[in-house]
C-alpha cells in the first residue's frame, strides 16, 4: 500500500503537473484580487513567506531537500481564508498547517491529512468570531454579509443571480467565488492530467444526486440542488483540495470511492448538521479512511488472482 501511495505520489507531482497546479491557483488569487482587491494578496503573501520559512528550517534540521513548490499548500490555505481575515490569522494558520500538516510527518510526499486543511480547521475553530464575520461583499463592500451557502441554508429567499454565482460578485473564501474559472481550470487539469477526474467527478456527482433527491424527498430539510454545486468551496475543494495525491487514494477505484465518501460527507453535514459548510470537513475525515479504499481494492485483486 505504502509503494502504490509513493508511486502514485510521484507520478502525479512532476513539475510538470505542479507548473500547472500553481498557475491554476495563481490564476484564481489574481481573479480574487479584482474581486475582493488587494488586500488578498497580502494574506496570501503572508501565508506563503511563513510556510516557507517553517520548509526552511525543516530542510536545514532534518538535512533534506528544499521542497521548491512548498508554496502551493499556503495559496490553497489562502483560497480558502474570507478574504478579510486579519494578516495574523493568516500567518498562524500556515505556520500551523504546514508544520503540524506537513512538516511534522516528514514534509513532502509524507502527509497523512492536507495540510491547507489543517490550518483552515485550526482557525476556524481556534478563532471563529473572525473568520465568521470577515466575509467581503465585492460589490458593497460590507464586511460581515451572507455567503451564499449561508443563505441557501437559512431558508430565506435566495438573491443571487447565476451570474453573480458564476463570476464571482458573491461573498465567499478568496479562492471559492470565480466558479466559472474553476470550472474552467478544473477541466483543463483533467484534461492535461494534472489530476485524476474520478475524485471531482465522483464528488460532484455525488452532491448533485444526493441533494437532488433529498430535496424532492425532503424539500423542508435539503437545499436546492442546483444552488448546492454552485454555493460555498464545493467547486474549488473538489479540483484542488480533494484532489491532492498524498492524502487520497493511489489506485482508480479508491479514488473514485474517495469522491463520492466525499460527497456524502458534505450533504450530510451541509443539510442535517448545524454547521453550514461541509467540505472541509468531509475530507479531512476522508483523509482517515482514504488508504483503506487501496487495500480494498488490493484485496480484491488478490482474491481474483487466487480464483
Amino acid at each position: 500500500m505504502t509503494e502504490n501511495k509513493s508511486n502514485a505520489y510521484t507520478h502525479m507531482r512532476t513539475p510538470r503537473n505542479l507548473i500547472i497546479l500553481s498557475i491554476s491557483l495563481g490564476i484564481l488569487l489574481v481573479a480574487a484580487t479584482f474581486i475582493f482587491g488587494l488586500y488578498v494578496l497580502l494574506v496570501a503573501l503572508v501565508s506563503i513567506v511563513i510556510a516557507g520559512l517553517v520548509e526552511l528550517l525543516f530542510s536545514k534540521v532534518r538535512k533534506l531537500p528544499f521542497d521548491q513548490y512548498w508554496f502551493i499548500t499556503p495559496l490553497v490555505f489562502t483560497l480558502l481564508l474570507p478574504p478579510s481575515v486579519p494578516l495574523w490569522i493568516a500567518g498562524v494558520g500556515s505556520f500551523f498547517g504546514y508544520f503540524f500538516g506537513k512538516s511534522i510527518f516528514g514534509g513532502a510526499g509524507k502527509t497523512v491529512f492536507n495540510p491547507a486543511l489543517v490550518g483552515i480547521l485550526f482557525v476556524t475553530i481556534s478563532f471563529p468570531s473572525f473568520i465568521s464575520t470577515a466575509w467581503l461583499d465585492p460589490v458593497t463592500g460590507i464586511i460581515g454579509t451572507q455567503t451564499p451557502l449561508s443563505l441557501l441554508n437559512s431558508g430565506n429567499a435566495f438573491t443571487y443571480s447565476w451570474a453573480e454565482l458564476l463570476f464571482g460578485n458573491t461573498p465567499g473564501s478568496i479562492g471559492e467565488t470565480f466558479r466559472l474559472g474553476i470550472l474552467a481550470l478544473g477541466v483543463i487539469l483533467i484534461a492535461v492530467k494534472a489530476i485524476d477526474w474520478r475524485i471531482p467527478v465522483g464528488l460532484l456527482a455525488t452532491v448533485f444526486v444526493l441533494t437532488l433527491l433529498g430535496y424532492y424527498v425532503f424539500p423542508d430539510t435539503f437545499a436546492n440542488p442546483y444552488y448546492s454545486l454552485f454555493t460555498g468551496s464545493v467547486l474549488f475543494a473538489a479540483f484542488f483540495v480533494a484532489t491532492e495525491p498524498v492524502s487520497a487514494p493511489a489506485k482508480p477505484l479508491g479514488k473514485l470511492i474517495y469522491g463520492v465518501g466525499i460527497g456524502l460527507l458534505i450533504v450530510l453535514i451541509r443539510n442535517l448538521a448545524t454547521f453550514p459548510e461541509g467540505t472541509v470537513f468531509a475530507i479531512v475525515l476522508m483523509n482517515v479512511v482514504g488508504a483503506l479504499f487501496d487495500s480494498g481494492e488490493k484485496n480484491s485483486e488478490v482474491g481474483e488472482l487466487s480464483e
